[in-house]
């Protein structure tokens, strides 16, 4: 199961009956659009991320990376490189900011958070990409396209055109791939601002922890906390709602510090402010023809529980595949409309515990008592399992069908003869796990793997794994399994 070789340049397919240089062209070099890129590189597709930042942000924010994005950077093996940039917490805490232990014996070998600057986690996944063969053009941005029954014509903002067989708008919350494709974007502006940025202050930091202490009762949307080197992380609610294009002025964050807390702390020497509001929106529809939507291009909704990097990474995970399948021609006839009908439901999910977590931030007294009451609640183990397993993405259960609990899920990354499951995907394969040992995967054996092993544990005879490691068959009959088979990977070779 040794990674197969790439070619950083593309090549025209023999497969493709209208030679374009690229097979999917992807505009936006974010984590989604870095880690769709590398997903389709595992399936030899020629790739070109079109990113229209010349240069990487220059602040450095801190993200976390919830369970479900920490399983699959150990899937594709990235999990090692990711945790030297990071800094383990445990998995609790993230619901509403309800300060709870994590449950013990949540469903995973990789049971934590993960925090990781922001332009590191870019970083390495762009550079992931890239080592597989993907192209990164910088200070490219894509101001409009057609599409037609073979391709996609790009236009740059420089006037250059580009063709690819697929186009994918990984670009943001305020997504021109989005707009020029004509798809809704329905949901409820931002009603509240925050302020968010890295500076120094200038009294100690007893007097800071005991005011954000003070503060921190009934106000989940401020805090100051040391950052290194001298530096706060400092966010404070805005006075209003403001221009998101416009940064906010240091001014602004003394003035909100002083009416919140009575002092502005002496704060001085920024590294980088910014804002952010609590928008909720969510794409009328993820395709239309050749055209694709991932990430905040998709759905976007406040930061609260840390979700928004996670859920664009999982959506390029749940695409990849099935778009790499449509181009290397052996994709089922739907494969690919099950992105969005698997993937926009969970970001209705997102978007409404987001609605729920806010509502629980707001000081006016009603939402300050259903806090209250729902701190008391979270006391039970059941509650705040089930909060924290919706946060981390480990409660997802794509409808495959009828079947056992497990048919749909994600399968935890177990023990296996040849050490851990996730070891064995990290060429973005099917796996069929056989503990029958009497099974084959017969005419799929160059999409699908096949590990015969009876000392799997598992409470079931067989599964079959999709490449995103969700459970899409179990069972021990060869011609349920075939059928299986031919329904996520295609009718068998030769």
């Amino acid at each position: 199961m040794n990674s197969p070789q790439f070619t950083a340049e593309p090549s025209p397919s023999d497969a493709d009956p209208y030679p374009v240089p690229y097979d999917v062209i992807i505009a936006g070099c974010g984590p989604t659009g870095a880690m769709l890129a590398a997903e389709l590189r595992l399936h030899d597709v020629r790739v070109l991320v079109l990113e229209k930042e010349t240069e990487p942000a220059p602040f450095v924010r801190i993200v976390g990376l919830h369970i479900r994005s920490l399983e699959l950077m150990a899937m594709r093996g990235l999990l090692d490189r990711v945790l030297e940039h990071g800094r383990r917490r445990p998995a609790a805490g993230f619901f509403a900011g309800i300060s709870k232990p994590a449950p013990e014996g949540l469903d995973s070998a990789h049971a934590y958070l993960l925090g990781i600057p922001h332009p590191v986690i870019v970083r390495l996944l762009e550079e992931h990409a890239v080592q597989l063969g993907a192209q990164v053009r910088r200070g490219c941005a894509v101001a409009g396209f057609e599409q037609d029954d073979e391709g996609v014509t790009v236009d740059l903002a420089d006037g250059e055109q580009l063709r690819a067989r697929y186009l994918v708008g990984c670009d943001g919350g305020r997504s021109a791939v989005r707009k020029l494709l004509g798809v809704g974007f329905p949901g409820e502006p931002s009603r509240t601002e925050t302020l968010m940025g890295e500076m120094e202050v200038g009294v100690p930091q007893e007097e800071v922890a005991a005011k954000v202490a003070e503060i921190g009762e009934t106000n989940k949307r401020f805090w100051l906390r040391p950052f290194g080197g001298g530096a706060y992380s400092v966010v404070v609610p805005a006075a209003g709602v403001g221009d998101r294009a416009e940064p906010p002025t240091l001014q602004d964050f003394k003035q909100q510090l002083r009416a919140i807390a009575g002092t502005d702390f002496g704060v001085h020497s920024p590294r980088w402010l910014s804002r952010f509001g609590d928008a909720t929106r969510l794409a009328e529809r993820y395709r239309v023809g050749r055209v694709l939507l991932a990430g905040d291009a998709a759905h976007i909704h406040p930061p609260t529980g840390g979700q928004g990097l996670n859920l664009g990474v999982q959506d390029a995970f749940n695409l990849g595949w099935k778009l790499a399948a449509q181009i290397r021609g052996w994709a089922p006839e739907t494969l690919l409309d099950t992105y969005q009908t698997e993937r926009r439901p969970v970001a209705e999910n997102v978007l409404d515990n987001t609605r729920a977590q806010m509502e629980l931030h707001s000081t006016e007294p009603g939402p300050q008592a259903l806090r209250r009451l729902l701190t008391e609640l979270m006391d039970i183990d059941e509650v705040n399992r089930r909060l924290i397993e919706k946060i981390a993405a480990i409660d997802i259960r794509y409808d495959f069908g009828d079947g056992p609990d497990l048919l749909g899920r994600r399968l935890r990354d177990i023990e296996v003869k040849q050490g851990h499951l996730y070891g064995l995907l990290h060429r973005g394969r099917g796996l069929l796990l056989d503990r029958t040992a009497r099974l084959t995967v017969g005419g799929w054996s160059d999409r699908v793997d096949h590990l015969a092993d009876p000392t799997a544990v598992l409470d079931v005879p067989c599964v079959l794994l999709r490449p995103d490691g969700h459970v899409a068959w179990i069972g021990d009959d060869q011609q349920d399994l075939d059928d299986h088979l031919s329904r996520w990977f295609g009718e068998p070779a030769g």
